[in-house]
């Protein structure tokens, strides 16, 4: 059976859990080499299918300390008077996302959008609900090492002045039937077109995977 790319990926993300499961409960010497070999094993093969320097991924992922989690992403889904989104052009790709990132340690799920579309936008905002949970693994995104949670909460502008952050080029609104090139490790047109349909639809519906 041929296997994708991101489906392989997501296999040896497994591996790699496994064996980051089996280095904080190991009980003897053996184990832990056992389980660190496991490991080393699973990094080169990360390497090789998403095309990262093994040194790289090394660096990256430091040693676990305690039980391995998955990785949790916020971004708030911001609209304006005329139903245009808010969106920032990402540094990294030069490409557009909504504003949003990983969820820092000490900052509950609403703390950290708002800080996010603070820093990327320049508009301070309020969380109104939750609209979706994104298992990444259940959406075309492009293959990435993390395993990933989205969560995107609908916002509202509350003050503040449109101006990007250091991270960013540029920031604006945009119509749903005309957005700009995606940053598809961020956000989908899929997912933006759903967003915009809980947004705008009556009840409190979520989206779960």
């Amino acid at each position: 059976m041929d296997l994708s790319a991101e489906e392989q990926l997501n296999l040896v993300k497994r591996l790699k859990s496994i064996a980051d499961i089996g280095l904080v409960y190991a009980e003897s010497d053996y184990s832990e080499e056992r389980y660190q070999e496991v490991r080393q094993i699973s990094l080169q093969l990360m390497a090789q299918i998403s095309g990262t320097q093994l040194k790289t991924l090394d660096n990256f992922f430091l040693p676990e300390k305690d039980y391995p989690t998955v990785k949790v992403d916020v971004r708030g889904f911001v609209l304006n008077e005329q139903n245009e989104i808010l969106m920032a052009k990402e540094r990294l790709d030069n490409k557009w996302t909504i504003p949003g990132g990983w969820a820092d340690v000490g900052d509950t799920p609403s703390e950290a959008v708002i800080k996010e579309i603070k820093e990327e936008t320049g508009y301070e905002a309020e969380v109104g609900r939750l609209l979706a949970i994104y298992d990444k693994r259940c959406h075309p995104h492009p293959p990435q090492t993390f395993y990933i949670y989205k969560l995107i909460f609908l916002c509202n502008i509350t003050g503040g002045v449109q101006k990007h952050g250091y991270d960013m080029e540029a920031v604006g609104f945009f119509k749903i039937n005309e957005l700009p090139e995606l940053s598809k490790d961020r956000i989908l047109s899929s997912q933006l077109q759903q967003l915009y349909e809980l947004a705008k639809g009556e009840g409190s519906k979520v989206h779960i995977d």
